[in-house]
């Protein structure tokens, strides 16, 4: 399918089924932590799963790509994000299963109603505050601090929109995760399961994978850590094996 470029956009690899993102670098593209998060969370069949702060939509295509659930959709306050995430879903005639809506994060339970998603996944924010930031209206920064939303609000509208029993998944830094933690259980979402991110095997995680139940009882579990670059050997520097697989890219690798 052919599709018109606005000035500034490119076309990325999704290195699944040959799925393609509209993305603008000026604005915000999805980095490694929106593939990650895409292999962390779980999708069972006939499942409806809303993406908070969907961005380009690239974690609605990805798991529409690799699960068999039913609906997928990405709510996104910026109109011009929200518009690529549209023409990407076109782009890979997803318009059956991926829906995109702008709207607010704090609106979300008054906007899908309460208990209406099994599923929740979020790539939000990291940063408190305006630490860092030049512009606080600029798509960068929206995406990156909490300016229009903080955790808090996300936290809350997840335990509202999800069913009971109803499952939520988020990539966060490791630097906020005791306020992560103790916020999950304070709005119900009980933290299930969680997966520290390292760059290398000796270095600190740089980003945290979290798994919460609405309405569970207390036990979590710790996955194995995933190591991102290889540190010694002719490989140095290069992707870890887990990691290409998640990418779908170890069999491109060896050809």
């Amino acid at each position: 399918m052919t599709i018109n470029l606005k000035p500034g956009e490119r076309l990325d690899d999704l290195q699944i089924k040959g799925y393609e993102v509209i993305q603008h670098p000026g604005r915000f593209c999805f980095g490694m932590d929106a593939v990650l998060l895409s292999a962390f969370a779980k999708v069972k069949a006939g499942e409806c799963v809303l993406d908070l702060g969907t961005g380009t939509g690239v974690l609605p295509i990805l798991l529409a790509a690799k699960t068999d659930g039913k609906h997928f959709t990405g709510l996104e306050i910026q109109e011009e994000s929200a518009d690529m995430a549209r023409s990407s879903v076109a782009h890979t005639q997803m318009e059956n299963r991926v829906d995109i809506v702008t709207g607010d994060i704090k609106e979300a339970s008054a906007i899908f109603g309460a208990e209406s998603m099994d599923v929740i996944t979020t790539n939000p924010p990291y940063m408190i505050g305006g630490h860092g930031m030049a512009n606080a209206e600029s798509a960068k920064a929206i995406a990156r601090h909490e300016v229009l939303c903080t955790l808090d609000d996300i936290l809350r509208e997840s335990a509202r929109v999800l069913k009971p029993g109803g499952r939520f998944y988020m990539v966060h830094r490791p630097f906020r995760l005791a306020e992560i933690l103790s916020k999950m259980v304070e709005m119900k979402l009980e933290p299930k399961r969680m997966r520290l991110v390292y760059p290398y095997v000796d270095k600190e995680p740089n980003m945290v994978l979290i798994e919460g139940i609405k309405g569970a009882k207390s036990r979590m579990s710790v996955d194995a850590p995933l190591i991102v670059y290889e540190k010694d050997g002719s490989r140095s520097g290069a992707y870890t094996e887990e990691l290409l697989e998640l990418y779908h890219m170890a069999q491109k690798n060896k050809e």
